[in-house]
C-alpha cells in the first residue's frame, strides 16, 4: 500500500509561521512606531499645539483600533450574521 506524502507541508508550515510573525510585528511594533513618527513629524513641521494635539488623537485612534482587531472582527461577524438572518431588520425602504 503506497504511502501519501504531502510535499509542500514544510513550506506551508513555514509560510504560516512567517505570516503570524509578520502580523505580530505589524500590530505590536510597526503601527505604534509609525503613530509615534506621525506625531513627531506633525509637531516638528507645524510647531503649533493644535495640529499636534489632533495628530496625537488621530494616532491614538489608529493605534487603539489596530490593537482591538479581535473585538472588531467579532462585531463585524455578529453584524453580518444578524443581517443574513434578517431577525432584527425592518424592511421600511422596500
Amino acid at each position: 500500500m503506497p504511502e501519501t506524502i504531502t510535499l509542500a507541508a514544510g513550506w506551508i508550515q513555514t509560510g504560516t509561521g512567517l505570516g503570524n510573525d509578520v502580523k505580530g510585528l505589524i500590530f505590536n511594533v510597526a503601527i505604534p512606531v509609525l503613530c509615534g513618527i506621525f506625531v513627531i513629524v506633525v509637531g516638528w513641521k507645524t510647531k503649533a499645539p493644535g495640529p499636534t494635539i489632533m495628530a496625537v488623537i488621530f494616532a491614538g485612534i489608529v493605534w487603539g483600533l489596530s490593537s482591538n482587531m479581535g473585538a472588531l472582527k467579532d462585531k463585524t461577524t455578529e453584524d453580518i450574521t444578524n443581517y443574513n438572518s434578517g431577525s432584527s431588520l425592518s424592511r421600511m425602504d422596500q
